[in-house]
């Protein structure tokens, strides 16, 4: 498994640095195999479903159409004046730029990305809006390079289910954590059984499909890394749109986009 575990790694990580240097917003890496059951027609950003106009209107285009995630955890997270806020996976920078809106000059936010590509974007875009209180760091969410209880809140959009090693990242994210910190992400998790050619199709992971584990393990695996109070406070039934037609009818009724809480005590 340690071996198909840096595989997944790779493709992914290779998957995300290519969506940076192309125009289109396909999910699909030029050297993903277009006969691959998850490889999709060209998408546009989903941002709109989650964000208001007015919201978006507020920051770079490239934030805007580089968001890949499936719901607003910064809305869940409820975020405070001057809280220090984690996102893992924070890709173009779109919810930390939010955040830092919200924690204001004596907060600060941490983006967290294992892509360098995205880290570039990232602070590019935060330079465009004059952001001083926003820092990218380069890194894994297996093994974050953040200090012990330094963190009020972490938050994730639509990535830890990309993750290979989910009893990792948990684990990562309660030590980062400070007491009664809370962790606050939306994931897509599977409410139905996937059919084997998906399930078995690695490229699949790059679109938050063959990586997306039952709701209940993945709500038992935040548990075991010590969280309480872990609380699902929405599920929406999840396709992605950017399928064809016949692939969006198979997996109707199997994946959910979750907002989900949990605290450390």
């Amino acid at each position: 498994m340690a071996e198909n575990e840096k595989e997944i790694k790779k493709i992914v990580k290779e998957h995300y640095a290519k969506r940076m240097q192309q125009e289109d917003s396909s999910c699909c890496a030029p050297r993903v195999q277009q006969e691959s059951t998850c490889c999709p027609t060209a998408a546009r950003s989903r941002a709109a479903e989650y964000y208001s106009k007015e919201e978006l209107a507020k920051l770079p285009q490239d934030a805007v159409e580089n968001y890949m995630g499936c719901g607003n955890p910064i809305a869940l997270a409820e975020l405070g004046e001057g809280e220090v806020v984690l996102d893992l996976g924070s890709g173009a920078g779109l919810d930390c730029l939010f955040a830092a809106q919200k924690v204001g000059d004596e907060g600060k936010v941490l983006g967290l990305d294992m892509t360098l590509e995205m880290i570039k974007q990232a602070r590019e875009n935060s330079k465009k809006l004059c952001v001083d209180n926003v820092e990218f760091r380069l890194g894994e969410i297996e093994q974050m390079p953040i200090e012990s209880n330094s963190i009020d809140v972490v938050i994730s959009n639509c990535v830890i289910n990309l993750s290979p090693d989910k009893d990792a990242v948990f684990r990562e994210s309660y030590r980062v954590l400070r007491p009664r910190g809370r962790l606050c992400v939306s994931d897509i998790v599977l409410i139905g059984e996937l059919d084997s050619e998906v399930k078995n199709d690695i490229n699949c992971w790059v679109s938050c499909i063959a990586g997306a584990l039952p709701q209940e393990e993945y709500l038992d695996k935040i548990s075991a890394a010590g969280f309480d109070k872990v609380e699902v406070v929405d599920s929406t039934e999840w396709v992605p749109k950017s399928r064809p037609e016949e692939i969006q009818q198979s997996l109707k009724g199997k994946l959910a986009s979750i907002k989900v809480k949990a605290f450390k005590p």
